[in-house]
């Protein structure tokens, strides 16, 4: 289900919406599909953000790991 809700835009931003959205597609799927694109963007921002502060929070623990396992390849 649709809900109906009202924007106020700029000409301009109006007229690129159009000739972006051609004659297949209304401003209002436009818009929304440029919504949608924005969000999923925004959230696989915060993902990065927060898989950042993790390997961070294990950074030591975890390069640690990866210099043992080094050593074991370390040919005599």
């Amino acid at each position: 289900m649709k809900v109906k809700t009202s924007i106020t835009l700029s000409p301009n931003v109006i007229k690129a919406i159009g000739r972006m959205a051609g004659a297949h597609t209304s401003r209002s799927e436009f818009i929304e599909e440029a919504i949608r694109f924005y969000i999923a963007q925004k959230i696989r921002e915060q993902r990065k953000v927060r898989d950042l502060e993790i390997l961070n929070a294990h950074a030591r623990r975890l390069n640690q790991e990866a210099a043992t396992v080094l050593n074991y390849q370390v040919l005599p």
